[in-house]
Parts: C-alpha cells; sequence; structure tokens
C-alpha cells in the first residue's frame, strides 16, 4: 500500500471536539482517542514525532487511514472514547472490558421480589447493585438482610392466581422461621415489600431510612404491650447500627462522593475507586492499567473516571483524586486539602500505593523460581508492611476475659511461619484490677519483652496485637518505656473488617483478602486466640474448685490451691485415696475432702 498521506487528511479535519479512529492497512482499528480540538491532537502524532516514544512511533508508522466523529464537548467525547475502546478493542489502546466478572446483587421485580447474586446482568429481571469487587462485603449484606428481614429464597412464581389456586406448600424455611410463607398467603404482600424497600435502601446506602422503620415497629409494638416483638424490633436496629458503625468511612454528613486516585510507573497505573453514600462505602476496587503509549495520569485518570462511575454506577456530583486533568467535565472534581475529604483522599491513595507495592513485590516473587512457598508468603508480608527485614521471628499478643472474670494474656510464636509451641507463654494479669484490655495489654507486652532484654534475647522481627488502635496504642506505650518503641515494627488487627492498624496512623491498610500475607496475620492472631481461651478456661476451672473447696469447713484456699498443683486436675484428687490426701494435707482434712467428694458421687444418680 502507498505511504499514508496524512498532509490532505490532515486539512479535512475540523477543529470541534470529538474522537477519532486510526486503521492499518488491513482496514482494522488500531487506535481510539479523544480530542477536545480534533485538527490540534491528530496534528501533533505527524507533526511532533521527534517527541514521541518508541511505541508511539511505532503506532504513527502503521496508520493508514482517519476517522473521526465530532461532538458537543469533550466529556462527551470521553464518553464516546470508552464506549469505542471497549467495542473496538484497538491493540494500541488500554484495554478496557464490560465488567462480567464480579457479581451483582439483583433485586427481582415480581410479586414478592427474591434477593439473590448473579452474574448475569439482565436488567429486566430487576434491580442490580454492584458490581461487588469484594465477595466479603457482598455476604455481609445478605447475612445482614437475613438476619433483618424474612425474604423468600425459592424460585417459585408467586402469581395472585397461583397462590388462591394453592398450588404451592410451605418448605423447610418457614418452618424454621426463615420465611412467613408468601406462597399459601400467609404473609401480607404490603409487609414483604416494605422490608425490600428497606433492602433497596440499605443498598443505596441510605441506612437512616431502615433505622426508622425499625424504630417505628418497636415503638408500636411496645405501645401495644408486646414486649417480645419490641425487643426483636430493637436487636434488628442495633444490627443496622453495628454494621454501620463498620462500615461508616467517614462523616455522614459529607454526602455522596466518589473518589478515585491514581499513581503509576513506567509499565502501569494503579487506581483506588471508592463510591461514597453518606460516609458509608458502598463500593471499592482497587486495578492496575497497563500503558501501551506513553499516557500520562492525567490521560489514564479521565478515561478510568468513565470506566469506574459507569461500571459502580455512580451518580455523585463530586470526585476527589489526587491530580486534576485539564478537562471539561460534567462533575466537580477536586482535590481536597484538609478536613473529612481531604481523610478519604489519603486513605485512596493509601490503598493504591500498597496495592503498587504489592503488585511490584508480587512480580519480585514470580521472577525467583528458588523462592520457596514459606519465603514467598514472608516477602509478601515484608512487602504489605513495608518491614526492612523479613518477618521471620513473629510475636503476637491476645487478652482473655469473659465476663470480665480471670483476665489472662497470651503470647504465641510463628517462627519462619510456623508455630514455635515451645517459645508459647500465658500471663496471669498482675497489676490490673477488672476487664481493662488496654492495660492487660500494656502490662503483658512490657512484661515479656523486659524479661527478654534482661535475658539478652533475640527481639521479634514484628509484634502483633489483636485488637485495633485502642490495643495496639496500649503495646506501643510499653515498648517506649522500655526504650525499644522504633526498634520493633507493630501493628494491630482489628477483627470487624480485618484491617490493619500502624502505630500513629488512625487510618487502617485493608490488605486484599486472598493474600496469603493476611492469612498468615489470621492464622497467628486465631492462634493466639485459642491459646489464650484455653488457658482462661483452665484458670475459671481451677477458679471454680478451690472457691467450692472454700466453703468445705477446715478447707482454705491454700488448701485447695496445694490439691490442684500436686494432683494437678479435680479428677485426680477425686480419684485419690484417703491416704494419698492425709500424707499432703493431714488425716483431719483429708477426711473433710473425701467426704465432700464421696458426697458428689452419691447425690448424682
Amino acid at each position: 500500500m502507498s505511504e499514508f498521506n496524512y498532509k490532505e487528511e490532515l486539512s479535512k479535519i475540523p477543529f470541534d471536539p470529538g474522537v477519532y479512529r486510526y486503521f492499518d492497512e488491513t482496514g482494522e482499528v488500531i487506535y481510539v482517542g479523544k480530542a477536545k480540538s480534533l485538527r490540534s491532537r491528530v496534528s501533533s502524532y505527524f507533526l511532533k514525532s521527534n517527541q514521541h516514544d518508541r511505541k508511539t512511533k511505532r503506532l504513527v508508522s502503521q496508520i493508514r487511514r482517519i476517522e473521526y466523529t465530532i461532538v458537543h464537548s469533550e466529556w462527551d467525547a470521553l464518553l464516546l472514547e470508552n464506549q469505542l475502546i471497549k467495542q473496538l478493542q484497538p491493540k494500541f489502546n488500554i484495554l478496557l472490558k464490560d465488567d462480567k466478572t464480579y457479581p451483582f446483587i439483583c433485586v427481582t421485580q415480581e410479586r414478592f421480589p427474591r434477593v439473590y447474586v448473579t452474574r448475569n446482568l439482565d436488567r429486566t429481571k430487576g434491580t442490580f447493585y454492584g458490581p461487588f469487587a469484594s465477595l466479603r462485603t457482598m455476604h455481609t449484606l445478605l447475612d445482614m438482610f437475613k438476619s433483618l428481614y424474612t425474604i423468600r429464597s425459592c424460585q417459585l412464581p408467586l402469581t395472585r392466581a397461583n397462590v388462591e389456586a394453592g398450588k404451592f406448600k410451605v418448605c423447610l424455611e418457614y418452618h424454621i422461621g426463615n420465611c412467613k410463607g408468601p406462597c399459601e398467603g400467609l404473609q401480607d404482600e404490603a409487609e414483604y415489600n416494605a422490608e425490600i424497600e428497606q433492602v433497596h435502601n440499605i443498598l443505596k446506602g441510605n441506612l437512616s431510612l431502615p433505622q426508622q422503620y425499625f424504630k417505628e415497629k418497636m415503638l408500636k409494638a411496645a405501645e401495644q404491650m408486646e414486649f417480645e416483638k419490641a425487643h426483636s424490633w430493637k436487636t434488628k436496629i442495633e444490627s443496622l447500627s453495628n454494621f454501620q458503625s463498620k462500615a461508616t468511612v467517614t462523616n455522614p454528613k459529607i454526602g455522596n462522593i466518589d473518589v478515585l486516585t491514581i499513581v503509576s510507573d513506567e509499565e502501569a497505573a494503579y487506581l483506588n475507586f471508592m463510591k461514597i453514600k453518606q460516609g458509608y462505602m458502598v463500593a471499592t476496587q482497587t486495578i492496575e492499567v497497563k500503558k501501551k503509549l506513553d499516557e500520562s495520569d492525567a490521560e489514564i485518570l479521565a478515561l478510568m473516571i468513565i470506566e469506574m462511575r459507569s461500571k459502580f454506577g455512580a451518580e455523585a456530583k463530586e470526585l476527589i483524586s489526587n491530580i486534576k486533568p485539564d478537562l471539561e467535565m460534567r462533575l466537580e472534581l477536586t482535590v481536597p486539602q484538609i478536613g473529612d475529604k481531604k481523610k478519604l483522599l489519603d486513605m485512596s491513595m493509601k490503598n493504591v500505593m500498597y496495592f503498587r507495592r504489592d503488585k511490584a513485590e508480587r512480580r519480585e516473587v514470580e521472577a525467583s523460581a528458588t523462592s520457596s512457598k514459606k519465603d514467598r508468603i514472608l516477602i509478601r508480608l515484608k512487602s504489605d508492611l513495608q518491614l526492612k527485614t523479613l518477618p521471620r521471628h513473629i510475636e503476637c499478643f491476645d487478652n482473655s476475659n469473659i465476663q470480665g472474670t480471670n483476665p489472662v494474656a497470651a503470647m504465641v510464636c510463628f517462627k519462619d511461619g510456623k508455630p514455635s509451641k515451645k517459645d508459647y507463654r500465658h500471663f496471669n494479669i498482675k497489676t490490673v484490677i477488672g476487664p481493662n484490655d488496654f492495660a492487660s495489654m500494656n502490662e503483658v507486652v512490657g512484661r515479656r519483652y523486659l524479661r527478654l532484654i534482661a535475658e539478652e534475647q533475640p527481639l521479634p522481627d514484628l509484634i502483633v496485637v489483636d485488637g485495633g488502635k485502642g490495643q495496639l496504642g496500649a503495646a506501643c506505650d510499653a515498648l517506649k518505656n522500655l526504650g525499644i518503641y522504633g526498634q520493633v515494627p507493630i501493628i494491630g488487627i482489628a477483627k470487624r473488617l480485618e484491617e490493619i492498624y500502624f502505630p500513629e496512623d488512625s487510618l487502617p491498610l485493608y490488605i486484599d483478602k486472598k493474600s496469603e500475607s493476611l492469612k498468615l496475620i489470621q492464622q497467628i492472631r486465631d492462634e493466639a486466640h485459642r491459646f489464650g481461651i484455653t488457658f482462661h478456661r483452665d484458670k475459671r476451672s481451677k477458679a471454680s474448685l478451690i472457691s467450692e473447696l472454700d466453703g468445705v469447713d477446715g478447707v482454705g484456699k491454700i488448701t485447695a490451691a496445694k490439691l490442684l498443683k500436686f494432683f494437678g486436675s479435680v479428677r485426680g484428687i477425686r480419684e485419690s485415696s484417703l491416704a494419698e490426701l492425709a500424707g499432703l494435707v493431714g488425716l483431719d482434712r483429708a477426711k473433710k475432702v473425701r467426704a465432700y467428694f464421696d458426697a458428689m458421687a452419691d447425690n448424682v444418680e
């Protein structure tokens, strides 16, 4: 084919905003772009070739035909560009695909609507919410709906005619209380639809309306002296409030807002999107976009604003970002410097920065074929937490006090990613009266590392505290008192959303839920909890026995503790002979203890 005469083509292109398409010699579209001025933008590819990188020069060398579409504004051009890239998939464009991998929650339009998960986006079947990049978040919502409402799970066509004809019978879900039997006409349709309306509100982020609905029901039940029903409604209010407190990421008065931040390197751009409604995060996703040409952050951000807002059905009139493209937009784009919006921006930036480091570390691990699975997980953990050294020695602390009794603590030790049970330690709380998790954590962390320092033992590579900011702060205070704060990395892991907290940082880190490093932290935390609960249970049973024997005339706490220490368990004392007891506590006390256990045996039928 003859050489492309770009000068003749350029003279035909107008200066209006629009979208241009480049074709190669086979007639295939190889690039789609948008422009505020079509002629100026297209001309830059041919008239400034000495300023282009190698990839752009390769694109220009393959252009054999140009087509363009004029639109009203640069924003319209951006919308059309996004649509054409998805449709044509040009080889020199950033890869954009219609999202079909993440699930949605569908609320059907049928009589007695259903709520279910699907990946098939058929808008004719009902209202769709999502997509949900985090399956954990989606299942948390579904579990909450199940606890708050009685929504049917069957797929029966509950038309009025079918129900009146008695075609269906209630199933097990009705008998166990998960359904009220609309298939037999046992549930009022208006009452059912009122609950479905609450589901819509929660999925839209409007939690105040369901709360008001439950409150009205509770007060009405109380007025009618139906206190069991009133308590049931109160429990639902508490469940919803608990969910709101966990899901709210900023001041609810901030309104509806989207956040999209970007960082990049030579190969790719990394973006984090958050959809916020009344301070409640209804959707979030962090993605990697492979660069095809030398696209700037502003160019990629502009394209991804359309992509992410379209994907998550965002309708907010304001978007927060770390950069501001030179683009006429139909929404307000701000780069906040202070306040709650700045906190949102910081949270998004933190997640996207960690995501980029995670990707870089993953590439390093994949490139190292010699890395064992053990080292690979520790390398990932080192990257996720930005540690200076590989965390081969990790210690985790957990407090255990059930209903405020027998406060104890436990420390477990993992070496090279595996439990080192010989290094596990139990702690009786000595300086704290009553249930005080923060003070207890401060005590045991201080005692542990005071001993290691005194015995000149090596400190761990990482300390993990089971708890959020409060427990972490108490542990940090203990390290400060010992003069080793900053020498050992320390983190807290909060149970509610598996957030990782760092000292002196109010914003948590959310590690990818599928990450092997997060699973290791969870395993260590769960092992510390198990070890602590076991010790707590043993201590309670011994305390209970000592308390019981204390009631036996002539047998005090000292005698009971002595018996426990010698025989090792209640069973050991019960099965001991009178002679064995007498040899330990004297014949008189031995007879009283023996009589106590014999009387217990006689009372057992």
